[in-house]
């Protein structure tokens, strides 16, 4: 078996440490401009803490929005705590950075997306789509935000 540089996993590293700077900065001194953020993340997460309300009725993936009103941002090493309005019920939630899928702030057409990682080699080989196919799927389209998909960087 040969090793190798995981360059996947830094980078999903690398992005999780952008969304927690970005945070904390938020967190410090509130929202500049016109930005704002769409996060969908995996309600599934273990780890995740949310309403068992939402948790039903977004079984699988939700969106949040951080933009007008939000409370008590805390931010951490492992993910953060908000407190958004559902239906005018304000409602704490805790998402861990694993958790993310993608983060997106549309006033400066940025984003990130998280791509599931392959356990072994062999699902490496059998996974592996044409750079052509991962680079069309996703190139933004006119209004859209650019997002960086870590899939086409591999080989």
């Amino acid at each position: 078996m040969t090793r190798a540089i995981d360059y996947g996993n830094l980078m999903h590293r690398a992005m999780r440490g952008l969304i927690q700077e970005v945070l904390q900065g938020i967190a410090k001194t509130g929202l500049p401009g016109k930005h704002h953020f769409f996060i969908t993340f995996d309600t599934m997460h273990p780890d995740v803490e949310i309403a068992d309300r939402l948790s039903d009725r977004y079984p699988g993936e939700m969106t949040i929005v951080i933009q007008h009103w939000f409370d008590n941002l805390d931010v951490t090493d492992d993910g953060f705590a908000i407190t958004l309005n559902f239906g005018d019920k304000p409602e704490p939630l805790y998402i861990p950075y694993d958790a993310i899928k993608t983060f997106v702030d549309p006033s400066v057409e940025f984003g990130l997306r998280f791509e599931t990682q392959p356990e072994s080699e062999e699902d490496d080989d059998e996974e592996e789509a044409p750079m052509e196919e991962m680079v069309e799927s996703i190139a933004p389209k006119r209004g859209e935000a650019e997002v960086v998909s870590l899939d086409k960087f591999r080989k």
